[in-house]
């Protein structure tokens, strides 16, 4: 039981969010195209796995970055008649997409791996694929801080998912430095090779763990019971209301939706009723700023048979 005033303040919220979300994306993308262009003559140079490796993670963060830009882009307009819990899923497909990618990379880096052990190749050199590391590091640096505060204030899944790229980077980017340093400096053949499966590997791993928080908000998960509980418990205080069933909670993108029904006396009127629900919702807002939140009264007692009555 949402009046006009609390829809306002979620949409404005969510245009704030959204811009937030819009210049972190845009960030991402243009760390990446830097990142790309640099690595791409480091591996020219070297030959190495693990650079390719590098390279090719670089390559992907940049088409998932374009993704997470038009994701959040879509995800920050408001609702329309077609979509009218708004269009915060679009970032979760876009994580989904973010992690299909990953994968793909991880795979492509092992096989590449896989053929220099086979082959006995070896780096070519090894200043420029380090420097250029060097360089990386600092820009992935840079770039999480500023993902971080971004994502404590919007909380946009796709952002964090984005995030996983970059926090990979970092070390993608030493473990190159350590590859090129081992294998072309003090001639450990093959340590550029194992570096690349072992990069490989972690990327795969980060790609499974992006996944389940992706697959969680299009499944309309509920919410954490820790959470859940510390809702009813706030919705309780209120004097006149005499109990609640059939709660039910979901997260779209950066927004939060949530749905029960209220047992109030049977004697109480309709608006009465009604300034129950609004004195519910305020004190609900007030601990879950921005959680958009819909009330239904039921007599005490009442009990609809065709509902989940659990909480």
């Amino acid at each position: 039981m949402a009046g006009t005033k609390g829809c306002s303040i979620h949409d404005v919220a969510a245009r704030v969010n959204g811009a937030s979300n819009i210049r972190a994306a845009s960030a991402s993308v243009s760390v990446a195209a830097i990142l790309f262009a640099f690595k791409t003559y480091a591996f020219w140079d070297t030959g190495s796995a693990a650079m390719l490796g590098s390279l090719a993670d670089t390559g992907l963060d940049m088409m998932a970055s374009v993704v997470t830009l038009y994701s959040v882009h879509l995800a920050a307009r408001p609702a329309d008649h077609q979509h009218r819990f708004g269009h915060g899923k679009a970032e979760a497909i876009a994580a989904l997409f973010q992690v299909i990618l990953i994968s793909l990379a991880a795979f492509g880096i092992a096989v590449h791996a896989l053929q220099q052990v086979l082959t006995g190749a070896s780096t070519t050199g090894a200043e420029s694929g380090i420097l250029v590391s060097i360089l990386a590091l600092l820009l992935t640096l840079a770039l999480l801080s500023y993902q971080r505060r971004v994502i404590a204030r919007t909380g946009s899944i796709a952002i964090r998912t984005d995030q996983v790229h970059y926090q990979s980077d970092l070390l993608l980017n030493i473990a190159v430095i350590a590859a090129l340093v081992l294998d072309h400096l003090l001639g450990l053949r093959g340590a550029d090779a194992l570096f690349g499966i072992g990069i490989a590997a972690y990327l795969l791993y980060r790609a499974l763990q992006a996944s389940h928080e992706a697959i969680d908000q299009l499944m309309d998960k509920e919410w954490p019971e820790d959470r859940r509980c510390a809702f009813l418990e706030v919705a309780n205080t209120h004097p006149e209301l005499q109990g609640i069933h059939d709660l039910r909670t979901r997260t779209s993108g950066d927004r939060d939706f949530v749905q029960f029904h209220a047992w109030v006396d049977p004697a109480m009127t309709v608006g009465a009723a009604h300034r129950v629900m609004d004195e519910i919702e305020a004190k609900l807002g007030i601990v879950f700023p921005g959680v958009e939140i819909i009330i239904h009264p039921d007599p005490a007692g009442h009990i609809d048979k065709d509902l989940d009555q659990s909480i």
